[in-house]
């Protein structure tokens, strides 16, 4: 090949392991945004029903606010164990994972944000789940997306459904985020995952979305995880994205 001339292979090569890294910072960030948002609530209301106690002398005051110190100080002790679970014990190793397990430290960091918003979480976790081969912090970044996008579509309030199941043939395990929102239009569901298409004018007032990485991010980890993910949406009615990862050897062993 001449000097100076590109080789186009190396180039679109070059431009892919671009885009991965953008995802990975794009969604790391909202994790990161996120959790700091939630430690912050937190810290505040410590902060004020401290200086509730100290404003008031009676009793039934101070028990009220040394009641709600400890309520927000066990919350703050449940999110840094979740970011410490990320940073230590979730490698981007692929190993047997427990999905449950992931989901209960998704809704932590979230539970705030979806107060706020007036979403209610319902969750319908088989215990007969087993574990899936799967690297843990790829996977939640995959269900915070879901579960930000679940709430995105609903801007007056609604209900998100997060089920986990064995699949019938006992090869994957299932996992469906379901919201009660906006829905997607037909036309735009060909091209939900493809990079930088989005359906949103852009960041939502939290700061969080519209830049067409989140679904496509998913997408990718999903796929390298050899599991499946597709989308199902009535606009109007809401929308359903279901994950089939398949099931650690070691567990299929065991069984």
């Amino acid at each position: 090949m001449a000097a100076g001339v590109v080789d186009p292979q190396h180039q679109i090569q070059y431009l892919k392991n671009e885009l991965k890294k953008a995802q990975a910072l794009a969604a790391l960030g909202e994790l990161t945004s996120t959790a700091t948002h939630e430690f912050n609530n937190v810290l505040m209301t410590i902060i004020n029903y401290a200086r509730l106690g100290i404003r008031n002398r009676d009793d039934a005051s101070r028990d009220k606010a040394l009641s709600k110190i400890l309520e927000a100080s066990e919350r703050a002790a449940k999110i840094t164990a979740t970011i410490l679970a990320q940073a230590k014990n979730r490698s981007e190793s692929m190993e047997p994972t427990d999905l449950a397990a992931i989901i209960t430290d998704s809704l932590v960091l979230l539970e705030r944000e979806m107060r706020k918003y007036r979403i209610a979480i319902e969750t319908q976790l088989d215990p007969d789940a087993p574990k899936v081969v799967a690297s843990g912090n790829q996977i939640q970044r995959v269900l915070l997306n879901l579960l930000i996008n679940g709430r995105q579509s609903m801007t007056e309030g609604g209900t998100i459904l997060i089920r986990l199941s064995p699949s019938s043939d006992g090869k994957f395990v299932e996992l469906v985020v379901r919201d009660s929102g906006s829905g997607i239009p037909r036309k735009a569901l060909p091209h939900i995952f493809d990079a930088f298409y989005t359906t949103k004018d852009g960041p939502d007032e939290s700061g969080k979305g519209g830049t067409g990485l989140g679904l496509a991010a998913c997408k990718e980890i999903i796929d390298s995880h050899h599991g499946r993910i597709r989308v199902e949406s009535t606009v109007g009615r809401g929308t359903a994205f279901i994950i089939r990862l398949p099931i650690s050897k070691e567990v299929k062993a065991a069984g």
